[in-house]
């Protein structure tokens, strides 16, 4: 298996960020196999979806009606609301993985490998990129 980090800032608010272009570009060359995004926060998600069209957008406004930045979490250092951020994991896993079709990502029509992230005391991320080539 081949592995690299990557690192992403994603600045002081809820954000989605596509990391599609940085995966085909990572995945390029390599043949067949498995691309597994994993981000090592606790904070943080990966998701697979639409992004450009209002998607990213939804999700964004889908995850503020579902964990609203409150006083309501236990969690309660950093910003308020800052709890949310840990457990929206549950909802957005921090990991996806993609088939990889002659070193290209085997993604939908519509579809990006995104990183979600609500936790704006942390701006900076890090991105685990593996690669699993078929036998």
């Amino acid at each position: 298996m081949d592995s690299e980090t990557q690192h992403v800032h994603t600045g002081g608010r809820d954000v989605v960020v596509d990391l599609t272009r940085q995966a085909e570009q990572w995945c390029a060359g390599r043949g067949d196999g498995l691309l597994h995004v994993f981000v090592p926060h606790a904070t943080a998600g990966i998701a697979i979806l639409e992004t450009g069209a209002g998607s990213d957008d939804d999700l964004i406004a889908a995850l503020g009606d579902l964990l609203p930045a409150d006083d309501r979490w236990q969690h309660r250092h950093g910003t308020p609301g800052h709890g949310r951020s840990h457990v929206m994991p549950a909802l957005v896993p921090p990991y996806a993985t993609v088939p990889v079709l002659d070193g290209r990502l085997a993604l939908g029509t519509w579809q990006s490998i995104c990183l979600v992230d609500l936790n704006v005391d942390n701006p900076d991320r890090e991105v685990r990129f593996s690669f699993l080539a078929s036998a």
